[in-house]
This record gives structure tokens, C-alpha cells and sequence, in this order.
């Protein structure tokens, strides 16, 4: 079957940095494959149109640049927030908030943002809130294992929160810890 819009499709692959040699970002095998409803705005753009038309068993590899991935490093995503945030009952615990640490966050409209500690100051706590793929460029070689008319509970599942904060996809494996494009 070929993969189309609303097609349950299940993926393996290995996600390299920059090329076909570059370093292993991410690996999915027949144990853990990523599942999701092809063409439902829940993957990257630019990694649909990849497998857009392939078959079940066929093989892919290509390469997505940053900017049409996960988008370039921006300074403006580099914030310092005053420490007091961090604090307990006046009290900052460094054994949670140290350097290279990814804190849960919410932005002024009370929306989740995810960051990275890069620095800790008397005053400030400096993080990173962009993705943390943003500025890689990201080579994807692997295999369709399946592709099947969704089922109407998948289809209706589409418009449940939980989704992958890598990529999006709504997979209840990817909501419950697995890893995703």
C-alpha cells in the first residue's frame, strides 16, 4: 500500500546529524517503530514530502538542512531569568537547577516551553528555549514496515493533546516515552 493522507504508516529509520556519517542521533527498529497518520500536520513538512508516495517496504534516505528542519539557533531564544524563579522558600536547590539541566517552563500566556540551564549567575539563570535540533542539519535513512487505512479512532485520535515535543506526532507510543522524528 502507498503512503497518502490519512494512511497509518510505521517507520524505521536512523537519524544521523549532517549526513550519512555523522553522529547517531536517534535509532527505531522493528521493536519501537514510529507510527503515525500520514498527512496530519503532526511531522515535519519537509520529512512527509520525503516518504510522500512510497510503498510499504521500500527504502528511504535523505537529508533535511536546519532551516527546514527544526530551524536555525536564535539568539533571541536565549533568555536569562532571574533566579528567584528557581527558588523554594528563598532557597535555590542546585542539585535540580545546575548547568546543561532541562527545565519545564511556562511562557507569560501559560503555554509549556522546554529549556536548557547554560548558565547560572548570582542573579540570572541563562537558558536556551530553542529546540534543542535547532541549527543541525538531519539525515534520515530507513524503511516503511507498514502502511494501512487509519482506523476512525486513530483518525479521531488526531485531536487529543499529547504529542511529541521532537516532532509532534500523536502516537500514544511517543506520548508515553517512546522517541519520534
Amino acid at each position: 500500500m502507498k503512503i497518502e493522507k490519512n494512511k497509518m504508516v510505521s517507520l524505521i529509520y536512523e537519524l544521523r546529524e549532517n549526513d550519512s556519517k555523522g553522529r547517531i542521533i536517534e535509532t527505531l527498529d522493528e521493536t519501537r517503530p514510529l507510527k503515525f497518520v500520514f498527512g496530519s500536520g503532526r511531522l515535519l513538512p519537509d520529512f512527509e514530502s520525503n516518504i510522500d508516495s512510497l510503498n510499504n517496504g521500500d527504502l528511504f534516505s535523505f537529508a533535511l538542512n536546519s532551516e527546514k528542519a527544526y530551524g536555525e539557533k536564535r539568539e533571541e531564544m536565549i533568555v536569562n531569568v532571574p533566579i528567584n524563579v528557581f527558588e523554594k522558600d528563598g532557597k535555590f536547590n542546585e542539585e535540580i537547577y545546575k548547568v546543561g539541566s532541562e527545565v519545564q517552563m511556562m511562557d507569560t500566556e501559560g503555554n509549556p516551553l522546554s529549556g536548557i540551564i547554560n548558565e547560572i549567575t548570582d542573579a540570572f539563570v541563562i537558558m536556551d528555549f530553542n529546540h534543542p535540533m535547532a541549527g543541525v542539519d538531519l539525515f534520515f535513512s530507513g524503511k516503511v514496515v507498514d502502511v494501512r487505512d487509519a482506523t476512525e479512532e486513530e483518525l479521531a485520535a488526531l485531536n487529543h493533546s499529547c504529542s511529541c515535543s521532537s516532532c509532534g506526532s500523536s502516537c500514544e507510543s511517543e506520548c508515553s516515552g517512546g522517541s519520534c522524528c
